[in-house]
């Protein structure tokens, strides 16, 4: 009897140990929120030198972590960065090379293994807020739908159900005549005239308070600053007066028209100095501000990751992207080259700037060694983690080329052409697959990429070409047009 009760003593005891253990041990684990914004160019916020937007909370962010000065998206426009970020996998390897048509059927298979998911199934909250364009639309035919909790997000809202990008980004959601919302907001929370940033930023604050005793996984994505740019008026009123928005750069514009004008008086499609295009920045980052708050209120701050960036870079129809050359849907650096700024008080030092080229499919391994989960073996990764350049931002990561695998079978309506590129060191090849030409640029010298040192270096060009046509091979890409 005596060795009975002994024995349900220990392993009373040894429950409660474990059970102490595991939440030791799930409350040291880092929460992680990743912000993105949608073609937020390199050059748009204030700690990377933008005097005419106001990005007072991002750039607090900035001081208080890390900001890359070389951070790359894996492609040009939205849909293959999201499917990068959350596999590890460069857009060649997943098929997603190009942002995904309102009827695709080619949406992110689920034979893939994601971030999200390694994070639920090692005991994270997973939450996904805002823009997915991961998948066709059944409103616009699809019959393959694929959601993000299809893709290990436990717990979803304000993704949309019909095409993005048309500049309905107050409640209803309704662009013009159209018979039904674009998001799948059921109700509105915050007042007759709410405005889609705000709602997802109070969406992120409402996540933040109701997991705040359970590590959590945040993904917040903005829709903004995606064209049709659309903001507060209030706001935009503000930078109108701040200084005279540039000339338009197109003469038909819908938001124009519904309020009885024509062209563009309300500067919706500004070349340069875009009210509307501030205006979205700043509700984006008033958002940043409220959400470092709560954590702090809730003690939180310490041990949680935030990232902000892009995915891809700023459209130049509404932007200029200078000193880097091009914009959205161009391999040049003004397409790929976007702000990447990551804070986490409990492991990296304040005011650090890192230099070393990184790409988005890194964030994958990166998370998973902050969050201590091993990587599934069965799933080839791309990316490799960053977690020591994080914490120490002056020690060089393992020298690796960067690429990127764009073909398309028209030009882009934007200026893109089918093509793929190479960055290894201080050098960065671009391959023309149209008409076979290549361009060399030495990046730190010319990031504007003015000089084609391509016939000045034939040794190099070769080398880089040639490294670039194994890296197609090895992961069996081709330069035909892309499922869409």
């Amino acid at each position: 009897m005596l060795y009975y009760l002994a024995s349900i003593r220990w392993r009373c005891l040894g429950y409660f140990l474990a059970l102490y253990i595991s939440n030791t041990l799930q409350a040291e684990r880092p929460n992680i929120i990743f912000i993105l914004a949608d073609d937020l160019g390199w050059s748009e916020l204030g700690c990377y030198g933008n005097s005419f937007n106001e990005t007072t909370h991002i750039d607090r962010l900035a001081k208080k972590g890390v900001r890359y000065t070389d951070a790359y998206a894996s492609a040009p426009v939205c849909s293959p960065y999201r499917a990068a970020f959350l596999t590890g996998q460069y857009p060649a390897r997943t098929g997603i090379l190009d942002y995904l048509r309102p009827n695709s059927e080619n949406g992110l298979s689920t034979r893939l293994i994601t971030l999200p998911e390694q994070l639920r199934d090692s005991g994270y909250v997973t939450g996904m807020i805002g823009k997915w364009h991961l998948s066709g639309y059944r409103y616009h035919g699809a019959k393959r739908i694929v959601r993000p909790t299809d893709h290990g997000f436990v717990w979803n809202i304000g993704s949309e159900i019909k095409s993005v990008g048309n500049g309905a980004n107050f409640w209803p959601y309704i662009f013009r005549t159209q018979p039904v919302k674009w998001l799948n907001f059921k109700e509105r929370k915050l007042g007759e005239k709410e405005y889609l940033t705000d709602r997802l930023n109070q969406e992120a604050i409402e996540f933040i308070e109701k997991n705040k005793d359970s590590p959590f996984f945040l993904f917040l994505s903005h829709y903004a600053p995606h064209t049709i740019l659309n903001g507060k008026p209030k706001i935009v009123a503000k930078y109108r007066a701040k200084h005279p928005p540039g000339k338009s750069t197109r003469n038909k514009c819908y938001l124009c028209q519904d309020a009885a004008h024509e062209g563009d008086p309300q500067n919706h499609w500004a070349g340069n100095h875009n009210p509307h295009l501030a205006a979205m920045l700043e509700s984006i980052d008033d958002g940043v501000g409220r959400i470092l708050t709560k954590l702090k209120s809730l003690n939180l701050d310490q041990n949680t990751i935030v990232i902000f960036t892009s995915d891809n870079g700023g459209e130049t129809k509404v932007t200029s992207n200078a000193p880097l050359r091009g914009g959205k849907s161009q391999l040049y650096e003004g397409g790929i080259r976007v702000p990447l700024i990551v804070s986490w008080p409990d492991a990296i030092s304040p005011s650090r700037v890192s230099t070393h080229p990184t790409s988005n499919v890194d964030f994958y391994p990166t998370l998973l060694e902050a969050a201590k989960i091993p990587a599934n073996v069965q799933q080839p990764l791309d990316g490799i983690s960053l977690l020591n350049t994080w914490k120490h931002p002056d020690v060089s990561p393992k020298c690796r080329a960067l690429f990127w695998h764009y073909p398309l079978e028209k030009p882009h309506f934007l200026g893109g052409v089918s093509s793929g590129a190479i960055r290894l060191s201080n050098w960065k090849l671009i391959e023309n697959f149209t008409n076979n030409s290549i361009e060399l640029y030495n990046i730190p010298k010319d990031p504007s990429e003015s000089v084609n040192l391509a016939t000045k270096k034939p040794t190099l060009s070769k080398s880089l070409l040639n490294e670039l046509i194994a890296w197609r091979k090895l992961i069996g890409a081709t330069k035909n047009p892309p499922k869409r």
